[in-house]
C-alpha cells in the first residue's frame, strides 16, 4: 500500500487516479503516526513552498517523514513535493525545507517565458531502476517557476533543457523527486510511476 501524504496542497485527484489505472492501492494520509504503515510514500505538491512546508510542520509531519526515510522505504516527491525534499527555497523569501536531498530551489531568471510550462524531453544522467522502459528523449509535462540546483552531482538523475540544464529527476538511496507531473505525462510518466510502485510493493499489483 502506497501512502499519498495529504498536507492540504497536493494534486491528489490526478495522482490517485493514475495509481488506480496502474492497479496499485493507496491511501491519503495526514497523520504522522500512520506514515510507517505504508510500503512507499508520495509527497505531492501544488502551490508555494513556504505555505507547503508550514502546513507539513503544523501537522507534525516533518519528523515523521525523516523517520520514514530512515527505514529505507521509497519516498517520491512530485513537483513542489520534490522541491520540499531539498534544503531551502528562495520562493517569496527564504524557507528551510526537509533537507533529505542536498541543494536549493531558485527562480528561473532570464528573458524567456516563466513559468516553464509544457512538454519537455528528459535526458537521463544515470542508470537506475526508476528508468526501466524510459529513455533519453522521452517527453514529460512541466509546470513550474522555480527549479532545483542540486548540491551533489550524484543526486542528479535526469535533466531537461529549458534555456539551461534543469533538474528533472533527483534522488539518493530511497528518496526521489520529479519536478514534472508523471501523472500528467502520458506513457512515460505512467512508466515512471509504475517503476516506483513496483519498488514500493515488491510485485506488480
Amino acid at each position: 500500500m502506497i501512502g499519498i501524504i495529504d498536507y492540504g496542497m497536493g494534486n491528489l485527484y490526478s495522482l490517485s487516479k493514475a495509481l488506480e489505472r496502474l492497479g496499485y492501492s493507496y491511501d491519503f494520509v495526514a497523520q504522522p503516526e500512520r506514515l510507517r504503515e505504508y510500503s512507499g510514500l508520495i509527497l505531492p505538491g501544488v502551490g508555494a513552498f513556504g505555505d507547503a512546508i508550514a502546513n507539513i510542520r503544523e501537522l507534525g509531519l516533518e519528523s515523521a517523514i525523516h523517520d520514514y526515510a530512515a527505514t529505507g522505504r521509497p519516498i517520491l516527491g512530485i513537483c513542489l513535493g520534490m522541491q520540499l525534499l531539498f534544503g531551502k527555497s528562495a520562493e517569496h523569501g527564504e524557507h528551510i525545507g526537509l533537507g533529505l536531498l542536498g541543494g536549493e530551489v531558485v527562480r528561473f531568471a532570464g528573458d524567456y517565458k516563466i513559468p516553464h510550462m509544457g512538454w519537455n524531453q528528459l535526458q537521463l544522467r544515470a542508470e537506475h531502476w526508476l528508468f526501466d522502459g524510459v529513455k533519453s528523449g522521452d517527453y514529460v509535462y512541466f509546470v513550474h517557476s522555480y527549479h532545483v540546483q542540486v548540491a551533489n552531482a550524484e543526486e542528479l538523475l535526469a535533466t531537461t533543457d529549458y534555456h539551461q540544464d534543469v533538474t528533472a529527476i533527483a534522488g539518493r538511496d530511497n528518496v526521489f523527486g520529479m519536478q514534472f507531473h508523471p501523472e500528467k505525462s502520458g506513457e512515460t510518466g505512467m512508466r515512471l510511476l509504475r517503476n516506483f510502485a513496483v519498488q514500493c510493493e515488491g510485485v506488480m499489483a
